[in-house]
């Protein structure tokens, strides 16, 4: 078995950390969240009503399944790379550590604190809670359903996609 120089190996881990991170935290929300893509999720209209009394739709449920992975996913961005950029790149950041090593983890921990905090407000106004879907993109039972409001067929449906 063929081992790597401690320096290469250590230069090797930054990269190692992020894609685990992003795949982890990914897996992990699909899997949790995958039963619903079986059992769906209700569509409703634009004031939350639901549009098919105990009908369930599996296309929309596999969206918010998605797009919740996805924004878990992107969360992970800020929290890998704000902290190092800013660490690196701001002179007070730089003369602090320099003047008091053990300021370090503290400023590191606050950085990402931060970071995440930032972070996850971004990630969920990316992907809003309560999603939209084409009337056209929905399973057949839903497509040519008609408000009973206007008497039109509806054109899109809302569900919700988790956070």
């Amino acid at each position: 078995q063929k081992r790597s120089p401690a320096a290469q190996a250590k230069a090797l881990m930054k990269y190692v950390a992020f894609p685990s991170a992003v795949v982890a935290s990914s897996l992990n929300c699909y899997i949790v969240r995958s039963p619903e893509i079986t059992t769906g999720v209700p569509l409703t209209d634009e004031h939350g009503k639901n549009v098919l009394e105990g009908a369930t739709s599996q296309v929309a449920a596999k969206r918010g399944v998605e797009s919740t992975t996805l924004s878990r996913a992107l969360l992970q961005a800020p929290v890998y790379f704000v902290p190092p950029l800013l660490m690196g790149m701001l002179p007070p950041f730089q003369k602090l550590v320099q003047n008091n090593p053990k300021a370090r983890v503290p400023l590191t921990t606050f950085l990402l604190l931060v970071s995440f905090g930032v972070g996850l407000p971004v990630t969920t106004a990316i992907f809003p809670q309560v999603a939209k879907m084409d009337a056209n993109d929905a399973e057949p039972q839903f497509q040519h359903l008609v408000n009973p409001q206007t008497q039109q067929p509806y054109k899109v449906f809302y569900y919700n996609k988790g956070l």
